[in-house]
């Protein structure tokens, strides 16, 4: 299994297969999407012999992000061909939603495990005021369907900001009251592009979790492919509230996960200072060559993200690498 110099061990990788996004939030691309790589992402065979690879050193759950994966035509192979990757047990797609109704049918038959949409308000102008996208229903549409399809593994996204959706909290509550949905609070991270919107906006999360043991919801073991939520319980709730605090000391230690660009660089953080590629070892059946390569890179995979320093690595925004 990849492990690093710190003993921690890495079962789960977050596979980006494209950096385009069509939403423009406000805490990520404000401006849209700009092009500004020679956007030849990675092929549907080159995923198949990254997911190989990974598996082969003990990588049990994958993760497909963007930008917004559902932009690629091809997501329902990569799907396939990741869940049929022999020692792969789970695969996710983490998602804006967008194309959720429409094609949700086409994900599931390609067999995914668990789907992540992001929400950050439950309210269509402040959700359009946040996204640019009108298109709330249409996604709480598609995660009803999911549900009345009997899918249950669905968490929702939701990017904490001050002043755009940290005064509606029990909105957020009242949609996971009789709903078997994760709600996991995002603390709102600071990117290249973003220094004065995250100083405007950010909003630590003990607050929530203050509220939440207070209100009787109690925490929730924390499985070895899990991500890095803390998932709380109440009787009284279907759902559950799961919250991402990466300012909080000792975030870092229990760290499981690795991620690929949509160009085919391993990223041993995603605030690492660059990525590192390994697309030249993907051209051939044989995958010694990349097993070779990510053993010896994840070597120089530091202690910490060092956010708390306002180190914010290469990674200018969210889209790069799906967060």
């Amino acid at each position: 299994m990849l492990q690093d110099a710190f003993g921690r061990r890495f079962s789960y990788l977050r596979l980006s297969i494209t950096d385009v996004c069509n939403f423009r939030c406000n805490y990520c691309l404000p401006d849209g999407y700009e092009c500004d790589t020679d956007r030849n992402f990675l092929s549907l065979d080159e995923i198949k012999q990254t997911a190989k690879a990974f598996a082969q050193l003990g990588t049990e759950k994958i993760r497909i992000t963007g930008g917004e994966p559902s932009l690629r035509k091809d997501l329902p192979q990569i799907i396939q061909a990741c869940k049929q990757t022999h020692g792969i047990k789970t695969v996710a797609l983490t998602s804006n939603g967008y194309k959720l109704e429409e094609q949700l049918p086409l994900w599931l038959d390609a067999g995914l495990d668990a789907l992540n949409i992001s929400i950050d308000s439950f309210d269509p102008r402040q959700f359009q005021a946040i996204t640019g996208s009108s298109k709330l229903d249409t996604i709480l549409s598609g995660i009803d369907n999911a549900l009345n399809a009997g899918f249950k593994n669905i968490k929702i996204n939701t990017v904490l900001m001050r002043e755009h959706n940290a005064h509606d909290l029990q909105s957020f509550f009242e949609y996971v009251k009789d709903k078997p949905i994760s709600l996991r609070f995002i603390e709102l991270m600071q990117t290249g592009d973003n220094k004065e919107f995250y100083q405007q906006q950010h909003v630590s999360g003990q607050h929530i979790k203050n509220q939440l043991l207070v209100n009787g919801w109690l925490p929730k073991i924390r499985s070895k492919n899990a991500g890095p939520a803390q998932v709380f319980t109440n009787p009284d709730y279907q759902g559950t509230i799961g919250l991402i605090m990466p300012y909080e000391k000792g975030f870092c230690d229990t760290c499981n996960r690795l991620r690929i660009s949509a160009l085919g660089k391993l990223h041993l953080c995603l605030f690492s200072e660059e990525g590192l590629s390994i697309r030249e070892y993907l051209q051939h059946d044989d995958v010694t060559d990349v097993k070779a390569a990510l053993v010896s890179l994840l070597g120089n995979k530091k202690a910490t993200h060092y956010l708390h320093e306002g180190f914010t690595g290469a990674t200018k925004h969210l889209s790069m690498l799906g967060g």
